[in-house]
């Protein structure tokens, strides 16, 4: 199937304009687009946001029964909506549904000039669907004929964030395996990592998903229910279901855009002193050094292919249920996964110091 690459992505939010205002502020993004009611999008008011080649949009609800509103009651603020490029929407709609994918909303075209755009919709996991998107100008408008095109900003902004690296899916036990295997026979994507990692008392399985073209990929995630409830578990209560857990961009500079993120307001999760003690005896000195690195709570795993850099943000969601992470490749094919073993024993010294530090107060 032709899936070039991530077209957009839609989130189902409460306000818009407020989750805009984060996203703008803390991390560069840019207000491009407006829809509505008075742009020919019945019940809902939409912004588009750019950075980079990263294409996000934010929808609310103006009335109680539209889609928004019941996937905010249902699952609070997040990804609604993944969006593939394609150079032919009919085709790939067709061959979807030919091959099992529940279809959602037929191919329509929008129209303005001489510029179209042609959009279909099938199902994807829980209650996030697939949009095949088809651009006559893929520089052009972003939905001719019913999304405005704002001016450009006149802020003098560094572009730090270039593409969607990847989209990580919380999944129920259980349905790992049939997801991977209705992604491989719809979509035609390819199985290129899985792992079962055990992380305490906790553990998880997991899949990553890439569509031919690799511009598309998906790590998908289904607690271990031999073992304790973990972080998957909370995801999946809180979000009644699965969904997406995170978006990952991918920047060329981490370092700097820690430092210009946080200078804007963004938080990020803080890492133990311990991960960065035991780094050179897990791989050597890092390419962007041990003390950089502490210094932005930047994460460092490595692969036969080279080094990743990575580092999450603090959720801002009221159920506590997405984030983003910021993921630099210095070669790195692989995700980081040596992080989360290493972060957690590192937290794990750091509670058990912690601990003993008290209990000699208190004898004290």
């Amino acid at each position: 199937m032709d899936i070039q690459g991530i077209d957009h992505i839609e989130f189902c939010v409460g306000d818009a304009q407020q989750s805009a205002f984060y996203l703008c502020t803390a991390f560069g993004f840019r207000t491009a687009g407006l829809g509505g009611p008075e742009t020919g999008l019945p019940g809902q008011r939409s912004l588009l946001l750019r950075h980079g080649d990263i294409r996000l949009v934010l929808t609310s609800a103006l009335e109680p029964d539209h889609p928004a509103a019941r996937y905010v009651a249902a699952h609070g603020d997040g990804v609604a909506c993944i969006a593939f490029g394609t150079a032919d929407t009919r085709a790939g709609f067709a061959q979807a549904v030919a091959r099992g994918a529940e279809p959602l909303a037929a191919p329509r075209e929008y129209r303005l000039g001489d510029e179209t755009v042609v959009i279909a919709e099938v199902g994807g996991f829980g209650d996030v669907r697939h949009r095949f998107i088809q651009r006559s100008d893929p520089t052009g408008e972003f939905l001719p004929g019913a999304m405005s095109t704002l001016a450009t900003d006149p802020e003098d902004r560094p572009e730090l964030l270039r593409i969607v690296d990847h989209v990580a899916v919380c999944l129920p036990a259980g349905t790992l395996p049939p997801t991977v295997a209705y992604y491989e026979r719809v979509f035609g994507f390819r199985t290129i990592f899985e792992e079962h990692l055990e992380v305490g008392e906790q553990a998880m399985n997991s899949k990553v998903v890439q569509s031919d073209s690799t511009g598309v990929t998906f790590t998908l995630i289904e607690p271990d229910t031999r073992f304790a409830p973990g972080q998957i578990d909370r995801f999946l209560a809180a979000h009644r279901g699965a969904g997406v857990q995170h978006l990952a961009f991918l920047t060329d500079n981490i370092l700097g855009a820690v430092t210009t993120f946080e200078d804007r307001g963004a938080r990020f999760l803080e890492t133990p002193a311990g991960y960065y003690a035991g780094l050179t005896a897990r791989f050597g000195d890092p390419g962007l050094g041990v003390e950089q690195l502490r210094d932005t709570n930047v994460l460092v795993d490595r692969d036969h292919w080279g080094e990743v850099f990575q580092i999450f943000s603090r959720s801002v969601h009221a159920r506590d249920t997405f984030f983003l992470e910021l993921i630099d490749r210095h070669g790195a094919k692989t995700f980081g996964s040596g992080n989360i073993k290493a972060l957690y024993e590192a937290v794990q010294n750091a509670e058990s110091q912690s601990n003993l530090v008290t209990a000699s107060a208190e004898e004290l």
